[in-house]
This record gives C-alpha cells, sequence and structure tokens, in this order.
C-alpha cells in the first residue's frame, strides 16, 4: 500500500477559517415569502427559522400523494421552534404527527450570499429527525446556508402497493421519501434567496439513510438539475425491487386487516390487499398513523424487512445504479472505518447479552462480526460505490473515511467497542454533539484539528466542487487514471494532538473478505457459520457474503 502522510499542527487547524466575516445585519429575522411572512431569530451570531413548512400537510386524501405546495397564511408564521417530527417509534413508542413536512434554516448573522447546504438525516427512512444535530456552529464555521428537513417516513414515505396508485407516474413510483425530498429542493431553490443563500449553488447531503437518499437521487430523472453537489455519509447503493417489496407491503399491513376484523387470517388479508378496490383504499387511507408507523420495525439495515427505494422506472430506473445515466455532479463519498460496531451491538444476538463483554467467547463473536462486518460495509459505502460509477460519472468522485476511533489509547475506554462508528462525522461538526458512550474522544487537541480539518474541505466543497484547500492537503477524484493519483481513499485521523491524514490505495473485493473469513480461526465453525447465517446476514452488503456461505433469503415468498 502506498501512502502518502502528512500531518497538520493543531495551531494551523485551529486558525480561523476566514471564509468571510461581517457583524453587520442583512438578513432580518422577518422574512417575505409567497406563502406568508416568515419571522425567526438570531442567537450567538447565527439566524435560525425553524419549522417552515415545505409543503401542505400529507394528510387525508393527500397521504401517499404527491407533496403540494404550502399554502399562503395572511397570518405571519414563528419561525422560533422545531417543527413536528414524522410519525415513528421511539423506544418503543409512536411520537410525531404526520403534518411534518417542514424545514429549519441556519446561517450566519451576515450579509454575503452565501452557499446552499441541504442535510438529510438518517434512521433507516424509517426514523430520525431534521435536528439529528445543532448545525448553527458549522453554519458559521463554513459559512454557509444550512437547510435540515423532516420527511414522511417508513410505511408512510415508501408504500408500493398497487391499489395506491394514480395515473401519475411520479406518484405511482411509491417513493413518498424522495418526492419530499424533490419538493424541498424546489422551495429551497424558490425561496433560499431571501435568506441569504444562492439559489444556483446548492449541495445535498445525507447520512446513512440521507445518504442512500442522496445516491438515489442521483440516479433519479426527478432530481436532474436541482442541486450542483452532493455530499454521502455511510451511504452506498441501495434501491427494492417492486414486486417483491409489495409482498413484504401486504405481509406487514395484513396483520392489521385480520385485527380490524376485516379478514378471518393473513392469507385471505394478503389476497384482500392485493386488489385495487375502493374499499382496501379507503381502509389504508383512514388508518390512523401510529399504526402505520409500528409496521415493518428493526429492519437492522436489511432491506427484506422494509424495502424502500423502488426501482419503478420513472423516480428511480429500473436497472437501479447499473444505469449508464447519472445526474453528474461533484460528489464526496464518506465512511468510517469501523461502519458495523453500531449494528453489531444493536444486533438482538448481542444486545440480549448484557454481560457479553466479560465473556471471552462473545468477545471474540463481536470482533468478528465488527471486523468483517466493517469491511464490507465501509468498501459499500464508498469504493464500490465510487467504482460502479466511475465509467459513466464525468464530475469529480472524492472518496473519504475516517479512521478517528480505531485506537483507544487516543480515544479512550469508552469508545474502544465502537471505532470510527456509523456517524463519527457527528461530533467533528457539531461540539455539542455529546454522548456518554463517547466519553472524551472528542474533548482532545487533536480531535478538534481533525474536526476543523474536514469542515474546512467542506467549506471548500460547497461552493467549488473541490475539496482540496491546499497544496498540503491535497484531496485527489478517486476517478482520476491511476497514474494522476486516482483511485485512492483521503484518510482522516487524528493522535492526542494533531489531525493525521494520507491517501491511502490499499484495496480489496468481497472476495478477498470471505477469503479472510474462511481462514479465520478465532471462533469455532459452528459459530462462524451462525454468526454469518443470523447476524451478518441480509445487510445492505451481503449479498455475495449470503450466496456463498447459504444463507436464506429473507425476503417474502
Amino acid at each position: 500500500m502506498h501512502q502518502s502522510i502528512g500531518k497538520l499542527s493543531t495551531f494551523l487547524l485551529s486558525l480561523s477559517l476566514a471564509l468571510g466575516s461581517s457583524s453587520a445585519f442583512a438578513y432580518t429575522q422577518q422574512v417575505t415569502l409567497k406563502q406568508g411572512v416568515i419571522t425567526g431569530v438570531t442567537d450567538s451570531g447565527t439566524n435560525r427559522w425553524l419549522g417552515i413548512p415545505y409543503a401542505q400537510a400529507p394528510v387525508g386524501d393527500l397521504r401517499w400523494q404527491l407533496p403540494q405546495p404550502p399554502k399562503a397564511s395572511d397570518e405571519p408564521f414563528q419561525a422560533d421552534q422545531q417543527g413536528n417530527l414524522c410519525p415513528q417509534v421511539s423506544s418503543g413508542e409512536v411520537i410525531g404527527n404526520e403534518d411534518c413536512l417542514n424545514l429549519n434554516i441556519y446561517r450566519p448573522n451576515t450579509q454575503k450570499k452565501l452557499p446552499v447546504v441541504l442535510y438529510i438525516h438518517g434512521g433507516n427512512n424509517q426514523g430520525g429527525r431534521a435536528d439529528e444535530f445543532d448545525p448553527s456552529q458549522l453554519a458559521v464555521d463554513i459559512n454557509a446556508v444550512i437547510v435540515t428537513l423532516n420527511y414522511r417516513l417508513g410505511a408512510l414515505g415508501f408504500n408500493p402497493m398497487n391499489v395506491l396508485k394514480s395515473d401519475d407516474a411520479v406518484q405511482a413510483s411509491g417513493n413518498f421519501t424522495l418526492l419530499d425530498q424533490a419538493r424541498a429542493l424546489d422551495w429551497i431553490r424558490n425561496n433560499i434567496s431571501q435568506f441569504g443563500g444562492q439559489a444556483d449553488n446548492i449541495t445535498v447531503s445525507g447520512f446513512s439513510a440521507g445518504g442512500r437518499d442522496v445516491m438515489a437521487m442521483l440516479i433519479s430523472p426527478l432530481f436532474a438539475g436541482k442541486f450542483e453537489h452532493a455530499i454521502v455519509f455511510s451511504g452506498g447503493m441501495t434501491t427494492a425491487p417492486v414486486e417483491a417489496s409489495q409482498k413484504v407491503f401486504r405481509r406487514a399491513f395484513a396483520q392489521l386487516v385480520v385485527e380490524d376484523g376485516m379478514q378471518p387470517d393473513q392469507q385471505s388479508a394478503e389476497a384482500w390487499l392485493a386488489q385495487p378496490t375502493p374499499a382496501v383504499k379507503k381502509y389504508l387511507l383512514t388508518l390512523p398513523a401510529d399504526r402505520i408507523a409500528r409496521l415493518m420495525q428493526n429492519a437492522g439495515i436489511r432491506m427484506s424487512v422494509f424495502p424502500h427505494l423502488y426501482r419503478d422506472g420513472t423516480v428511480l430506473p429500473q436497472d437501479g445504479f447499473a444505469t449508464h445515466r447519472y445526474n453528474e455532479v461533484p460528489t464526496m463519498m464518506l465512511t468510517g472505518h469501523d461502519e458495523f460496531s453500531f449494528f453489531a451491538l444493536g444486533d438482538p444476538y448481542f444486545r440480549q447479552k448484557e454481560d457479553w463483554a466479560t465473556e471471552p467467547q462473545l468477545v471474540n463473536e463481536y470482533r468478528f462480526v465488527y471486523r468483517y462486518g466493517s469491511m464490507l460495509y465501509r468498501s459499500f459505502n464508498v469504493a464500490q460505490s465510487a467504482q460502479k460509477m466511475a465509467a459513466h460519472f464525468r464530475a469529480p468522485i472524492y472518496a473519504g473515511e475516517f479512521d478517528y476511533g480505531s485506537d483507544p489509547t487516543v480515544v479512550g475506554s469508552q469508545m474502544k467497542h465502537l471505532g470510527a462508528f456509523h456517524g463519527v462525522f457527528l461530533p467533528l461538526l457539531d461540539d455539542h454533539f455529546r454522548k456518554p458512550y463517547l466519553g472524551k474522544a472528542f474533548d482532545s487537541p487533536g480531535a478538534k484539528a481533525l474536526g476543523t480539518l474536514f469542515k474546512r474541505h467542506l467549506a471548500a466543497f460547497v461552493r467549488t466542487g473541490h475539496t482540496s484547500f491546499s497544496d498540503v492537503t491535497r484531496w485527489n477524484p478517486w476517478n482520476l487514471k491511476r497514474e494522476d493519483k486516482g483511485q485512492t481513499v483521503y484518510m482522516m485521523n487524528a493522535n492526542h494532538n494533531a489531525a493525521i491524514t494520507y491517501r491511502s490505495e490499499s484495496t480489496f473485493t468481497v472476495k478477498d473478505v470471505i477469503a479472510m473469513i474462511e481462514d479465520d480461526h478465532t471462533i469455532t465453525q459452528a459459530r462462524k457459520v451462525y454468526l454469518l447465517q443470523h447476524v451478518l446476514n441480509g445487510r445492505w452488503f451481503s449479498r455475495e457474503l449470503d450466496d456463498h456461505f447459504g444463507s436464506p433469503t429473507l425476503w417474502a415468498q
């Protein structure tokens, strides 16, 4: 592996980003739009407008329909608090409200017209919220307008059932989450200049499910021309077949049909739901949102449990990411080194064993799924996606990986079982994003230097579509020719005192990982087979693994 290593001192990284400054107040809290007057707030150098409707409430006859523009109002809208979350399950309880299509805007309290970043939260497209993290300081640090949004989730955000389809091919796609996001981008394009944003310089970004949604935008004709750059945090290529997804949805909704006495048993209920009749449609449209939100839980990054992002042929191409037609914009793809750690810990196999960390056999089993799951997941997030796109994508693709968290001597004992976890970038962007499991890992000068470094890359990218801000921190596109130092991943790490970056050409294939698994003797063969077929199976990244080791399909038959 060829590596070019460069360390940036804490002193240099602690300098101001110097991306523009002004104490003058230009973009007032009160903004007039076609939909009415929006009144926001200013605090600590940041202007905020919170909970602004970007579409009408998708309730009643608008459930599972195209999002409609918000109605105009003569009453000023007080944009001083977060809007409703979309219905979802949290700690076993349903929270949120269907009237949830709202967004938040954050910008520095300055005179400048600034680039715009739309951030789409994660949560498997079943959960999550616009305030996943607080971007107030990030907006100042990268000198940009940042927009976050709530969008329809779960079976309210995706539903491929035939009975709900109209003659409109976009509506009939069933990809209502994507339709909400497209509507939000249209709202931003039409209105963001009133908030001091550059309507012709929009970067769409997302984490986890939000990142996968951004990847879907890159192949969707619906999103052509809606954004200029894309940032994908831990989001690879995922789509679902329509007919197989319909079976999963009928099976899930059939439980409610039987509970309500509409049909006597599961089989009859599934058959009834397959009929595109007014009675079936009326039943679905009048179901309480909290009952729908509980369907298809515990998906655990398994498409077979909650299929979404349908290859309908209109919103998403029928050949999915095998398409040769992309929305070619500069794209940054990012991953953590240890992407599967949270999912291993959250798997029922380990979750039900509270003292597993004190049992050597279970520790070895955890390390087994942690290691190989993370190798496959991070490759899925970046290298595999970049490789698939490269032949047909003329805009630059920047591949990056966070390795901060892999060394317990740097991050401390509380983070040692997580490593560079899924979402490791969040505490680097938001100083207030601190969780008990992180300890003080992100309080060191080195971690703060890494955060500053990454924000400088972001600031450069959202302005120009290029990631480098100096010759010292050269981040080359993946899809350069190899002799021009392409097909490398930009690695980001830190020690106690400084950020560390280097370019890595170390690559591996799924077949390489399979060979490593077969040669691994840290656990017995019986335990290895069990973990492959019950913990690592059916994940976004597992198809070749499942085929090789004979893991049964989890899709409804």
